[in-house]
């Protein structure tokens, strides 16, 4: 019971608690950072945006099932490594300039 109130092992313990406590927070805010962000929807995750490349890839390629595991994986890369557009976006963008008509 000594030890309990020795206040250099309190020290320890809430530097490590703290250490525990960055790494959590640092796991979760990467986590978000590429999951579907905050406001978003499905249509902004990199999820999608690798199936629609597969998608793409599939109809492209003779063999549907091959094709889609490849562009899957081409688009999930594409998605984490590059500023890939927002599909949400612009289909809402695309959809908004068809009802408002030309200028």
């Amino acid at each position: 019971m000594a030890d309990d109130k020795d206040p250099l092992r309190q020290l320890k313990d809430l530097a490590q608690l703290k250490d525990q406590l960055e790494d959590i927070q640092r796991r979760v805010e990467n986590e978000v950072h590429a999951g579907i962000p905050q406001g978003g929807s499905l249509l902004a995750s990199p999820f999608l945006k690798g199936f629609l490349a597969g998608y793409v890839v599939a109809k492209l390629r003779s063999s549907a099932v091959l094709g889609v595991i490849l562009g899957t994986c081409t688009g999930i890369y594409a998605a984490q490594n590059y500023d890939v557009p927002n599909i949400e976006r612009t289909l809402k963008d695309y959809f908004n300039s068809i009802k408002k008509g030309p200028n």
